[in-house]
């Protein structure tokens, strides 16, 4: 396939467009740009009507995302995780139809490779060899690695506490990896300066516009696993809340294209207490969301105290009759353990915020019983081994086990 269906990009906030074939970060206006499609054409192509017949990665979804040139396609076989009944589970927390879209099954370990992907490809076809971004570690690894498969250089600041196996994957790819002593913010800062100085482009979280297009076909898989129509609500972890807006991207997509009848799910984002900006805008009723302050978190994926796209985040959740929920390290703590115990689930401890959260909102009567609610699990949670404890007791040759 070459060309494709991009057309161009678009400021949500103040309208303006730009050329997608032109290296772009934000809008002179400050906000995120999105790539836009020439859907109506699209929709008279009829490329979309043998998915079936197409390999089973996100890019079996080529004419809704951004690259333009099979050569250039980046990939490691992303995509198409599995849609998983969760029955013990959804029964002890009172929603019996819950279903989990386990990315901890995609390559790298967490979903963070689908924005790579796409954000890798598009990048290399736009002539760019060395992206720098900062990571709370899973999008740092992710990136390091595509970029490797590319032939690109990446830059990687990193706070000192993010997950050590993630700080591995960047130097195992031969990122250019640095550590700070701070939070997401704080590496921002330093990947700033390193991208003025002219030697990096930067691909920070809605920094560039394509990763979203990767992150989106969550949404898009969703509804082809789910034949075609949505579940009643979607819980996603959110700290930068890309896969939140990238979802809702999807579905609005997919309804221009004639795709998708009906209310579109309940978008919910789930927040730690000890890092809830996008709760606490949304208590407020406000539009964007101001820093959170002193954030800490043991879900360390959504420890973003200052989200660029905060007002999207908001807007997508108000569109839909969503709502944002924090819960507590000990509830989602408690999660991980509860998951794998009744599911065989080993979740991330971003994805068990989402477990803890769908227990909140039906104990207070958000949710019903008989809704149907999927849960994006964010990444696998064997990179997390500090969320088990596992203790047990040591025998010596020839010693027994205990009576029982």
């Amino acid at each position: 396939m070459t060309d494709g269906f991009l057309s161009h990009l678009e400021c949500p906030a103040c309208g303006a467009t730009y050329d997608a074939d032109v290296p772009q970060n934000l809008c002179a206006c400050g906000s995120p740009l999105l790539a836009r499609y020439d859907l109506e054409r699209l929709a008279a192509s009829g490329a979309l009507d043998d998915l079936s017949a197409r390999p089973p990665t996100l890019w079996r979804y080529r004419e809704l995302l951004p690259v333009r040139s099979d050569e250039h396609v980046v990939s490691l076989g992303e995509g198409m995780t599995p849609l998983t009944p969760l029955p013990r589970l959804g029964a002890a927390v009172g929603v019996p139809g819950l279903l989990m879209k386990d990315e901890g099954l995609i390559p790298t370990g967490s979903f963070k490779a689908r924005g790579a992907a796409v954000g890798v490809s598009r990048a290399r076809e736009l002539g760019i060899q060395a992206v720098a971004m900062p990571t709370n570690g899973n999008a740092g690894a992710a990136w390091s690695l595509y970029a490797a498969r590319a032939g690109m250089r990446a830059l990687v600041v990193m706070p000192r506490d993010a997950p050590e196996i993630t700080r591995r994957e960047c130097a195992a790819a031969g990122a250019e990896l640095y550590l700070v002593d701070g939070l997401i913010g704080d590496a921002g800062k330093i990947v700033g300066e390193a991208v003025a100085g002219g030697s990096w482009f930067d691909v920070s979280t809605l920094k560039e516009p394509y990763r979203l297009e990767g992150k989106k076909t969550m949404g898009l898989e969703i509804v082809e696993q789910l034949g075609g129509r949505v579940p009643d609500v979607i819980v996603y972890p959110t700290g930068g809340g890309v896969g939140l807006i990238g979802i809702h991207k999807a579905l609005h997509e997919l309804r221009a294209l004639g795709r998708l009848d009906g209310p579109l799910p309940r978008l919910v984002a789930a927040q730690a207490a000890g890092c809830a900006p996008i709760v606490r805008a949304f208590e407020g009723g406000a539009r964007t969301a101001e820093p959170f302050p002193e954030a800490q978190t043991v879900a360390f994926g959504i420890n973003v105290a200052n989200p660029l796209g905060a007002t999207l985040i908001l807007d997508a959740i108000a569109e839909t009759g969503g709502c944002a929920i924090a819960v507590t390290d000990d509830e989602l703590l408690a999660a991980v353990g509860e998951t794998a115990r009744l599911e065989g689930a080993f979740v991330c401890p971003e994805g068990a915020a989402g477990v803890a959260a769908i227990r909140r909102l039906r104990a207070d009567g958000w949710l019903e019983p008989d809704d149907e609610v999927v849960l994006l699990n964010t990444g696998a949670g064997i990179k997390y081994p500090q969320t088990v404890s596992a203790d047990p007791p040591v025998l010596a040759p020839g010693d027994r086990l205990p009576a029982g």
